[in-house]
């Protein structure tokens, strides 16, 4: 009796606690924030990574919506380099939730011109300028025809920027920092690439890929301390691409799974939604399915496979085994399903490739 006497009043002294604890939350909770704050703004992810060539992804997703995936969007890490491939709605967040420094991209690069590879540039380019007072507008590196795109954010952001240097002035603000600058390429042919960014070490090679009736588009081999790593950007299966992911670190490569996609096409025309299965039709010749992204890191012998861009949203765990199905037969090194928050470190001087983050 006294031992059961002895719980209960242990039981009830904890729950007598907890609604304090509860009742005083709103006290309570600036407290935990003043104390949290300096180790949160102090963190250096990128430095904490170390020397070498790593991979954030930012979004894993595609226009279709996904809890767990963001817009197509790639951050690479190199030395001083700081570099970011495609800008898809949500991209930025997930930076900022990864507690990458988003101030200090150098440059955003596009595959191509789809809107969900562009829809995130205007977030992109105003918190990298008023969150690092940056003095010189955001490079967008991508092939030509990306001049109007950023005009037209740049337009479309004008009022905004005034507001915020109104408000914050030059401290924060600098007008010389405001919006975008193109800085167009023409795309190579088969077989031959474009040195986009030499710096620091730091090679990045634009080459094409193919994406019917969608064109420019490219994909991009990075080069650092011994590491590669190729963005396939958005491409049915390409032998260009194989070429120039020969002997890669690690390949990030679009997957459209056309089983499920087939899936969501079938129970459209069952259900009267032509517009559904139409467009899930349509969709399946220019993509690629994650078997034949094995096939080409098979042929193209790269140490690590890494699916992003991926269609449609996995909702259910059930899902993802649908594309990992099978790959095991089909190339012999292992097989990562990102999603947002997904972290690679290639360290330099290292044949390692680290998966340091599975998402957020």
């Amino acid at each position: 009796m006294n031992v059961n006497k002895n719980v209960s009043l242990t039981l009830g002294a904890i729950a007598v606690a907890a609604l304090i604890l509860f009742s005083q939350r709103a006290q309570i909770a600036p407290v935990l924030m003043e104390r949290a704050m300096p180790r949160m703004m102090a963190a250096d992810t990128v430095a904490e990574l170390g020397d070498g060539l790593h991979v954030a992804v930012c979004g894993a997703g595609s226009p279709m919506a996904d809890p767990q995936r963001s817009g197509p969007c790639l951050l690479v890490m190199a030395g001083d380099n700081l570099l970011m491939v495609d800008a898809g709605s949500g991209g930025a967040k997930t930076i900022g939730m990864m507690r990458l420094p988003i101030g200090e991209i150098d440059a955003v690069l596009l595959t191509h011109f789809h809107s969900d590879h562009i829809d995130g540039l205007g977030e992109v380019a105003t918190l990298r300028w008023a969150s690092g007072a940056n003095t010189s507008p955001l490079p967008v590196i991508a092939p030509e025809g990306v001049e109007p795109v950023v005009q037209g954010f740049n337009l479309a952001y004008s009022h905004d920027v005034q507001y915020r240097n109104d408000h914050h002035g030059d401290t924060v603000a600098p007008l010389s920092g405001k919006g975008m600058l193109a800085q167009p390429f023409a795309v190579p042919a088969d077989g031959v690439g474009e040195i986009v960014w030499d710096r620091d070490g730091l090679r990045v090679t634009a080459f094409r890929v193919e994406h019917a009736p969608v064109e420019p588009a490219v994909g991009y081999r990075f080069d650092y301390a011994g590491r590669s790593v190729v963005i396939s950007g958005d491409t049915v299966q390409s032998p260009n691409l194989e070429h120039f992911a020969k002997g890669a670190d690690l390949l990030l490569h679009e997957a459209l799974s056309r089983k499920l996609v087939g899936i969501i096409e079938k129970v459209g025309k069952q259900t009267g939604n032509a517009i559904a299965a139409k467009v899930m039709y349509d969709i399946q010749d220019y993509h690629t399915d994650p078997r034949e992204a094995a096939e080409s890191a098979q042929r193209a012998g790269v140490g690590h496979l890494a699916l992003y861009h991926l269609v449609p949203p996995l909702r259910i765990p059930a899902m993802e085994a649908v594309f990992v199905d099978g790959l095991d037969e089909i190339y012999s090194g292992p097989v990562t399903v990102t999603r947002d928050g997904t972290l690679f470190s290639l360290p330099a001087g290292s044949d390692e490739i680290r998966l340091v983050s599975e998402g957020l």
